[in-house]
């Protein structure tokens, strides 16, 4: 593992969403809000309802008010009055709570969708992604980035709207009360335009720094507990610590950076609305003394006051949410533009016409993206019924063949076959199903024995799982574990020994039942003995077909029907046990070697 910490802000170039229109990003919405159309009608319309019944209040103030000091009014109507404004209020709540249904529930559809689309996204990507988006990165934006969006587009969206509707409502009433007292009121509304204006351009700058920076600290606690045995190998913990609290303490500076700006927000919009109320108690006051408003025209004209503070505060939270929203999801747009190195093309059929598990490289060179140097150099080779085993120093090539072969990277035309068809012209996922693999690294799910087992064949019975079990020699030691094949294996396999992991992973590869097995040193961890118990299994389980072994043992490749030797990408030799050992200077030195360390 790298312990180095992560530069806070220095994502890799491909991670990074370049700047542009935020218009391609917002389209990523359009057929979800076409989908919830009708739910957003109802939720916008009982918003309406609820602005419009709220616009009524003050009216019925206006119209109580100066019925008391004309000396109109009654027991009986003032107790009426009194009954129309609580029914009015109930109302609002109840068509309140219909439009937070609607348009809050609306916002996490939305939420759970775009969650779908960047998981089906990830799934169909390649290596090549991979090894340039960090784990932290993508989960980043599957959990802040996506609940950003969801608040832009619920709460975020209902108050935009409530702000507009609501002042343009409440201006056009204050104007028919009186134009100039209007106008008086609304001389503060420049200034905050132009605050907002210049906050704003400061605040989607930073939201792009601190979902940087949760990125590099989502990432740095994945790799830390997913390496926790080599962490306390080596007693890092107490370094581990201090740079996840670096790492932490930068994500918190640039949370308050962001915090400095929020904090500016409201405080003006506030300081707006209450300037505008001071001019209003003077010069309304003014009309009033000289008549020319009534005292009930100046008690509604200042509850409409009231009711455009909310809008201008909005102003201020509205522009918070729609920044981090709209920052987000240009960065959830940027992970969905990622196109895969390697794509079907448009023509090619689903499945694989009738082949045998039978590969062929003709001359294929092959340069890892982004790399000078070739990895392959013109590989002539086939891979038939039989075991292969595959050897050769450390970076020769060995893992990229293997990784040719499972199509994770795209191969020139005409350089490999499958039973005489160009790769190239067959699917991508019909060339994988024909393929079980095991790999250097085990991978396993935190779950029971059986069902990681199970997951080579989906649907397979407990029979047939023991079968693979005993197949790669783990049956004993499962039935030895407390809960046996329902024992939970921890995360990545914890509990076990790196033998049982391979074994188990081996297992699964057994169940899959495939044409053609992939074991990538995946033996490596295992002892002499249960080696040659695993490899009898093998050889019985899958008699006629395809194994390709790569191994720097031995006792592994000697029991091989053909070894093939590789060096710095190219093939230096290849032939059974004996002949090898008669021919071939490095795997005789390779022996040796292993007979004197033995």
């Amino acid at each position: 593992m790298n312990f180095r910490i992560p530069v806070p802000g220095r994502l890799r170039r491909s991670s990074r969403p370049a700047a542009v229109s935020f218009l391609p990003a917002l389209r990523l919405l359009a057929p979800i809000f076409r989908r919830y159309r009708a739910r957003l009608a109802l939720g916008f319309f009982s918003l309406l309802l609820v602005d419009s019944l709220q616009l009524t209040i003050p009216q019925l103030l206006r119209h109580g008010v100066d019925s008391l000091t004309s000396g109109r009014a009654t027991p009986r109507s003032l107790l009426f009055l009194a009954g129309l404004i609580l029914l009015t209020a109930a109302c609002i709540g109840l068509f309140r709570f219909l439009w937070r249904t609607m348009i809050i529930g609306f916002s996490r559809h939305l939420e759970q969708n775009l969650r779908e689309r960047i998981f089906e996204h990830i799934m169909v990507m390649d290596r090549a992604f991979f090894s340039s988006w960090t784990t932290g990165n993508i989960m980043a934006h599957a959990s802040n980035d996506l609940s950003a969006v969801q608040m832009a587009c619920g709460m975020g969206l209902v108050a935009a709207l409530d702000a507009v509707v609501m002042s343009v409502a409440a201006i056009t009433l204050m104007l028919f009360i009186d134009v100039r007292l209007t106008l008086i009121a609304l001389l503060p509304m420049p200034l905050l335009a132009a605050c907002t204006r210049l906050l704003s351009r400061h605040l989607h700058q930073r939201f792009d720094q601190v979902q940087a920076q949760f990125s590099l600290l989502t990432e740095f606690a994945r790799t830390t507990l997913v390496s926790i045995k080599m962490v306390k190998a080596y007693t890092l913990e107490r370094l581990q610590e201090h740079r996840f609290d670096e790492l932490g303490r930068n994500y918190v500076r640039s949370n308050l950076r962001v915090a400095v700006i929020q904090g500016l927000l409201f405080p003006v919009a506030t300081l707006v609305g209450n300037i505008g109320m001071l001019l209003v108690l003077y010069f309304g006051g003014m009309l009033v003394i000289h008549a020319t408003i009534t005292l009930g025209g100046f008690v509604a004209f200042v509850s409409y006051l009231y009711l455009l503070v909310w809008p201008m505060m909005a102003v201020g939270w509205v522009t918070n949410l729609a920044q981090r929203g709209l920052t987000s999801l240009r960065r959830i747009h940027h992970l969905l533009r990622q196109q895969p190195l390697l794509i079907d093309r448009d023509d090619l059929p689903c499945g694989l016409p009738d082949c045998r598990p039978h590969f062929v490289f003709d001359h294929l060179h092959f340069t890892y993206p982004g790399a000078d140097k070739e990895a392959l150099a013109d590989i002539c080779l086939e891979l038939g019924p039989g075991v292969t085993g595959l050897t050769g120093p450390t970076g020769s090539g060995k893992s990229t063949l293997c990784r040719l072969l499972l199509r994770l990277y795209p191969v020139p035309d005409r350089s490999l076959f499958l039973d005489g068809h160009d790769v190239n012209t067959l699917s991508i996922a019909a060339v994988r199903r024909l393929i079980a693999y095991v790999g250097q690294e085990v991978v396993l799910f935190s779950d029971t024995v059986a069902n990681n087992i199970g997951f080579g064949r989906p649907g397979a019975g407990q029979e047939e799982i023991e079968a693979a079990a005993r197949a790669a020699a783990v049956h004993d030691d499962i039935m030895g574990f407390p809960d046996q094949y329902r024992t939970m294996v921890g995360e990545r396999g914890v509990r076990l020994s790196g033998g049982q992991q391979q074994r188990i992973a081996l297992a699964r590869a057994l169940l899959a039942d495939r044409p053609v097995l992939i074991i990538d040193d995946g033996l490596s961890a295992i002892d002499v003995e249960t080696e040659q118990r695993v490899l009898a299994g093998i050889r019985a389980h899958l008699e006629g077909k395809t194994v390709l072994i790569v191994s720097h043992r031995i006792n592994v490749l000697s029991s091989a029907d053909r070894i093939v030797i590789l060096e710095e990408g190219v093939i230096r030799g290849q032939g059974s046990h004996e002949q090898l050992l008669a021919e071939n200077g490095f795997y005789r030195a390779m022996m040796e070697r292993q007979r004197f360390d033995a």
